[in-house]
C-alpha cells in the first residue's frame, strides 16, 4: 500500500504493508495521511531501489520470513547475517559480501565503516541515514538476542566458508548405511531411526567459528583458498608442537615457523572442529591406541539422542578411516523422569541425585531399579519406587542368606550327592534353576535387564520362598546332619546358590561379592572373574516325576493353602502342622499324588495328608482346581517337641518320650529316608 503523508518538510510517499499502515503511522506519529495506491507485493519483485547513502541500487525480493507481526512489512536483507535471509538470497542467487572479519570488525571493503565493530558501528550508522536524509525515525527497545551457551556472550552472525565431508563423493553415505545393516541394534528400532537419519544426512559441515575447540590445522592461499600442497606434512609438524605445549600451540604458532618465505601468501585457518568429530574419532584415540583393546568396539551406549550425534559421527569417520562400523552393538536408552513424568530440572527442583540415592540406600538399589525400568523409553525415578525397589533387593538378599545359612557345614568336596541319588523334589529345584538359566543368558544378551530383574524376583519368592524352600526346612532342621535326605537339599542349595550369585553379579555387583565371600568351596577372587554356572542338571523330559508333575504339585499346594488360610482365619486350626488334609481327586490326579506315598504330607507341611476319589468327597470344600475337594480338620495326636509334627506316635518311645517316631530316628538311629520331598 502506498501512503501520502505530511512530513513536515513535504510531502513524501511511504511503501507499507496495509495490515500495519495505522500502527506503522501511530509510531510515526504522523496523522496527516492518506493511501493513494495499493499493489500486491508479488507486483514489486525485481524492481530497484536505491540504497540509502551508496550509490548503488538493490532489488525488491518477496521472503516468506516477513510477516505483519510488526515493522512495516518490508526488511532489509543480510544474507552474510542471518539463515533466513541466506536461503532467501540463494533462492535470488545473491550471494554473501564476507564485510565482517572473524573479530566482529568490518573489513575494507564495507568502505567508512571499515575496522568498526558491529557492536558499536549503530550510531554512525544511524548519524549516516540521517545526513542523507533517509531517516523517518528512531528508537531504542531491548529485544532477546542469541548468546554462546557455553561462554555467555552474544553471537554474531555471519557466513563464512566452511569445511565439509561430503557424503557422496567416496561413497560414504551408501557405505554407512551398508554398515548400518552389520550392526545390532538395542532396541530394535534404532536401526531404523539412524538408517533415516544418514539417508537424509547432508554433507557434513565439520567446521565451527568458535573461540574454543580443537582447531583445523590448516594454512589456506591467500588468494586462491586452495590448501598448502605440503598439508599432510605440515599437520604432522603441528601435531608435534601441539603434543608438547598443548592445543593453544596452533593458536600461537608464527607461519613463519613452518611455512618460511611463503608465510605470506598463506594464512591460519582458525576455525575449530565440530565437537561431534571430536567424540566420533573416539575409536581412533581409544580403541586403537590403547593396550589390551580392540577395535571395533563390542558395544556403544548412549541416551537415544545420540542417532544424531556420537553414534553417526562416529559411523561416519570409521567408515572414512577403516571402512567399517566401529562398534559391533549399539544400545540406547532413555532419559529420567520424576514419579509425574516430568523431565529432572533443578529450577523445579524434582533432580533425584545418584549420590543422595546410594547414601540412602546403597549403591546395589541403584543399579537394582536400573534393572527393573524398561530403559528403552523413559526411566521414571521417585522415593516411593526405590523403596519398592529396595523392598525386592531385600528379597533377593533374603534368599540368598537364607540359602548362605543352610550350607553350614557343608564341603561341595565330600557332601555333594549325585544327581541320580537325590530326593526328587531337589532335582526338582536344580533342573528349574538349570531352565531359568538359560533364559536368563538369553535375556542377557539380547540387553532384557527387566526380563532378567523380573524372573530372578520371581523366582525367589514364588519358586523358592513360596515353595521349595518352606518344603525342605523340615528337612534342614530334622534329618540326620550326614544323612542323604539332608545332603541332597545342600546339594541343590548349593547348586542354586552358584548359579543365583552369577545372576545377580552384573546387576547387584557388591551384593554378589558379599555372597561369594561366604560361600563353601574353593573359588575366584571374585563373582566377577566367573562366567555362568556348568554345575546344573536337567530332569529327563522322560522323568516320571518330572517337571509337569512338580507343576501340577505346586498347583495342588496353593489350592491346599488357601484352605488352610480359609480355616486358619475361622480359628479351627493354627499352623498347618496343626492341620490333618484329606484330597478327594479326580482319578488321573489321584493317582499322581499318589507317587508321593507318605511324604505328601511334607509337601504340603501339614502332620497327615490322605489321597480319597473325588467321588467321596462329600461335604468337602471344592477348590479351584478342577478335580480337587479339600477337607481340613484339626490334628488330635500329640505333638512333637522337635519337628512339631502331630503324629500318633509321639511318646512311643521311652528314652525319647516327647519325639515322634521319624525323630527317634533321625536323633538315636541310622536317619530318615526320604525319596521325593
Amino acid at each position: 500500500m502506498l501512503v501520502q503523508c505530511d512530513a513536515g518538510a513535504g510531502a513524501e510517499r511511504l511503501l507499507l504493508a496495509e495490515a500495519l499502515v495505522e500502527e506503522t503511522m501511530g509510531r510515526y506519529g504522523i496523522e496527516d495521511y492518506q493511501v493513494v495506491g495499493r499493489c500486491k507485493g508479488q507486483a514489486l519483485e525485481g524492481q530497484m531501489l536505491a540504497h540509502p547513502f551508496y550509490d548503488r541500487q538493490v532489488p525488491v525480493i518477496l521472503g516468506d520470513h516477513v510477516t505483519t507481526d510488526a515493522g512495516t512489512g518490508a526488511v532489509h536483507t543480510a544474507p552474510d547475517h542471518g539463515v533466513e535471509d541466506f536461503n532467501v538470497g540463494r533462492a535470488y542467487d545473491i550471494g554473501t559480501l564476507n564485510l565482517v572479519a572473524g573479530n566482529g570488525v568490518f573489513v575494507e571493503a564495507a568502505g567508512e565503516f571499515a575496522g568498526e565493530h558491529v557492536y558499536k558501528v549503530e550510531d554512525k550508522i544511524v548519524a549516516a541515514l540521517e545526513a542523507n536524509n533517509r531517516l523517518v525515525i528512531q528508537k531504542k527497545f531491548n529485544h532477546s538476542y542469541p548468546h554462546c551457551w557455553r561462554t555467555k556472550t552474544p553471537l554474531i552472525y555471519r557466513a563464512t566458508p566452511q569445511w565439509f565431508i561430503s557424503m557422496e563423493k567416496e561413497g560414504l553415505k551408501t557405505k554407512a548405511l551398508d554398515a548400518i545393516k552389520q550392526v545390532e541394534w538395542f532396541p530394535g528400532w534404532g536401526q531404523n531411526r539412524i538408517e533415516a537419519m544418514v539417508e537424509q544426512s547432508p554433507d557434513w559441515c565439520v567446521s565451527r567459528q568458535r573461540t574454543w575447540g580443537v582447531p583445523i590445522a590448516l594454512f589456506v592461499n591467500k588468494n586462491t583458498g586452495e590448501l598448502h600442497p605440503e598439508t599432510p606434512r605440515l599437520i604432522e609438524a603441528v601435531a608435534l608442537e601441539v603434543e608438547k605445549t598443548g592445543i593453544d600451540a596452533w593458536f600461537d604458532l608464527e607461519a613463519e615457523s613452518l611455512l618460511g618465505a611463503e608465510a605470506d601468501q598463506y594464512e591460519k585457518v582458525l576455525d575449530t572442529l565440530d565437537v561431534w568429530f571430536d567424540s566420533g574419532v573416539t575409536h581412533y584415540s581409544v580403541l586403537d591406541r590403547t593396550e589390551g583393546l580392540e577395535y571395533p568396539a563390542n558395544m556403544y551406549l548412549e541416551g537415544s539422542d545420540q542417532h544424531r550425534g556420537w553414534f553417526q559421527s562416529s559411523l561416519k569417520t570409521a567408515i572414512a578411516i577403516k571402512g567399517t562400523a566401529p562398534y559391533k552393538q549399539v544400545l540406547t536408552h532413555g532419559f529420567t523422569v520424576d514419579g509425574d513424568g516430568r523431565k529432572m530440572s533443578k529450577s523445579v527442583g524434582n533432580v533425584v541425585s545418584p549420590q543422595e540415592v546410594m547414601n540412602k540406600y546403597g549403591a546395589d538399589i541403584l543399579r537394582l531399579w536400573v534393572a527393573s525400568t524398561d530403559f528403552s523409553s523413559e526411566m521414571t525415578v521417585s522415593d516411593e519406587i526405590l523403596k519398592r525397589t529396595a523392598d525386592a533387593y531385600r528379597r533377593i538378599r533374603n534368599t540368598a542368606r537364607f540359602l548362605l545359612s543352610n550350607l553350614s557345614g557343608f564341603d561341595p568336596k565330600t557332601d555333594l550327592v549325585a544327581p541320580e541319588d537325590m530326593v526328587a523334589l531337589d532335582r526338582w529345584a536344580v533342573d528349574r534353576t538349570a531352565q531359568l538359566q538359560e533364559e536368563l543368558v538369553g535375556h542377557y544378551d539380547q540387553y532384557q535387564m527387566l526380563q532378567v530383574y523380573q524372573k530372578v524376583s520371581h523366582f525367589c519368592s514364588l519358586d523358592l520362598g513360596g515353595f521349595y524352600l518352606d518344603i525342605i526346612k523340615d528337612r534342614q532342621y530334622t534329618a540326620k546332619t550326614d544323612s542323604v535326605a539332608r545332603r541332597s537339599c545342600q546339594t541343590a542349595l548349593f547348586h542354586i546358590m552358584e548359579a543365583l550369585v552369577r545372576w545377580v553379579a552384573p546387576i547387584l555387583s557388591f551384593t554378589a561379592d558379599e555372597i561369594w565371600q561366604q560361600m563353601p568351596g574353593e573359588r575366584a577372587e571374585s563373582v566377577q572373574l566367573t562366567t555362568w554356572y556348568e554345575g546344573l542338571t536337567d530332569l529327563n523330559a522322560d522323568a516320571e516325576l518330572g517337571r509337569d508333575f512338580w507343576q501340577q504339585v505346586l498347583a495342588v499346594k496353593t489350592a491346599v493353602n488357601k484352605e488352610l488360610e480359609n480355616q486358619r482365619n475361622a480359628g479351627n486350626v493354627g499352623g498347618s502342622l496343626e492341620a490333618e488334609v484329606t484330597l478327594f481327586c479326580a482319578p488321573e490326579l489321584q493317582a499322581q499324588l499318589d507317587k508321593l506315598q507318605d511324604e505328601l504330607r511334607f509337601v504340603l507341611i501339614t502332620s497327615q495328608a490322605t489321597v480319597r476319589p473325588l467321588a467321596e468327597a462329600g461335604d468337602a470344600v471344592a477348590t479351584e482346581l478342577e478335580g480337587l475337594s479339600v477337607q481340613v480338620v484339626k490334628s488330635e495326636q500329640a505333638k512333637c517337641d522337635r519337628c512339631w509334627h502331630h503324629r500318633e506316635d509321639v511318646g512311643q518311645n521311652a528314652e525319647h518320650e516327647t519325639l515322634c517316631g521319624r525323630c527317634v530316628e533321625n536323633v538315636s538311629g541310622a536317619g530318615e529316608q526320604r525319596s521325593f520331598a
